[in-house]
């Protein structure tokens, strides 16, 4: 148990040090502009049909879902707001944060992983090229960027999936879906849910790319190095969406 302790606060320290150096070299010129856009890319828009299907499904589920409880009370009439509360405030931020984990930090540690054990990392040095702000700088900004509006479409999709669900037992329009989906929606329930996002885009990027970047030498370790990320980019993900819903409930 000590050693397992050790080993989290020396991984901890590590980390750290690591995010000081990302935050040191994210100012410094040169600036990889092309290669933070091609991240761009590849993190965003191809993770759109996956966030795009999973944010339906939500909606649609959790609306089909609450309408027996809703309707036993004669409260049908809320089951929009109340899904787009859900939706937006927690679960699609949650969720699509959790996939991302999946499918973004572990393909940032295995390609970082497989660069480092076939020496790629040090050619790129030899050819007077930083790798780390190449490779660590633009993956960590474009995932800080992309995981926000993936959310955003997330919750889009999502309130689509709503109004589906709605209609399958009940007929209402979409301008009237839509007219009480921002009727229950107040300022407050979008800013703090949007800013932790940001926090997630910003630890599953660094999280990636620190488990790919100081992975040990050895095809093995490429697997470790991806496996791990998924693991430790996924909890990080609820320890933050704990300390945003704190923080939210003592200031807002």
């Amino acid at each position: 148990m000590i050693i397992y302790l050790k080993n989290t606060f020396n991984d901890v320290g590590k980390v750290s040090l690591f995010a000081t150096r990302f935050f040191k070299e994210v100012f410094k010129p040169p600036y990889e502009f092309k290669e933070f856009v091609k991240q761009c890319y590849v993190i965003g828009y191809k993770s759109l049909p996956l966030v795009a299907i999973t944010g339906f499904i939500m909606g649609l589920v959790l609306t089909l879902q609450s309408r027996p409880t809703l309707a036993k009370f004669g409260a049908e009439s809320w089951l929009p707001g109340m899904v787009a509360l859900s939706l937006i405030r927690e679960i699609a931020p949650v969720i699509t944060a959790l996939i991302c984990a999946g499918k973004v930090s572990s393909g940032i540690g295995a390609e970082l992983g497989s660069m480092k054990v076939t020496e790629q990392i040090d050619a790129m040095e030899v050819a007077a090229i930083n790798p780390f702000k190449y490779l660590v700088v633009t993956r960590i900004l474009a995932t800080t960027l992309m995981i926000p509006i993936l959310v955003i479409f997330a919750d889009a999709i999502g309130m689509l999936g709503g109004y589906i669900g709605v209609n399958m037992h009940s007929e209402i329009n979409l301008t009237r879906y839509t007219s009480q989906v921002f009727e229950s929606l107040a300022f407050l329930d979008i800013v703090p849910a949007t800013i932790k996002t940001f926090f997630f885009g910003f630890f599953i990027g660094m999280i990636g790319c620190y488990k790919g970047f100081t992975a040990a030498n050895g095809t093995e370790s490429v697997g470790l190095a991806a496996n791990s990320a998924v693991v430790t980019a996924s909890l990080t993900i609820f320890i933050i969406d704990m300390l945003a819903v704190q923080i939210t409930d003592l200031f807002f």
